[in-house]
């Protein structure tokens, strides 16, 4: 177990909770990059397959608990986004 890896990941873990709640608050998709997202999640994705395949210890957690948030963000944006489009068909 990597004490750099363990601290990046807690660090993007306290991030992404307040990722979700703008964007429950903000009910929209803009400024957003979904591209970023699925690079966020394609590397947890690789991170934790590491983890099973070659080192896997107590990180392997942080791992997924963040590939939740980041999975439960993504989904926040096709719903704003959907909430865009709503908002746009009425003006």
């Amino acid at each position: 177990m990597s004490i750099f890896e363990t601290g990046m990941l807690i660090c993007f873990g306290l991030a992404w909770p307040l990722n979700i709640y703008k964007s429950l608050k903000s009910r929209t998709a803009a400024g957003r990059s979904l591209t970023f997202q699925w690079a966020i999640l394609i590397g947890y994705v690789c991170g934790i397959i590491h983890k099973i395949l070659y080192s896997n210890d107590i990180v392997l957690y942080l791992y997924i608990i963040n590939l939740l948030m980041v999975t439960i963000d993504t989904c926040l944006y096709f719903r704003n986004r959907h909430l865009d489009r709503e908002r746009e068909k009425k003006l």
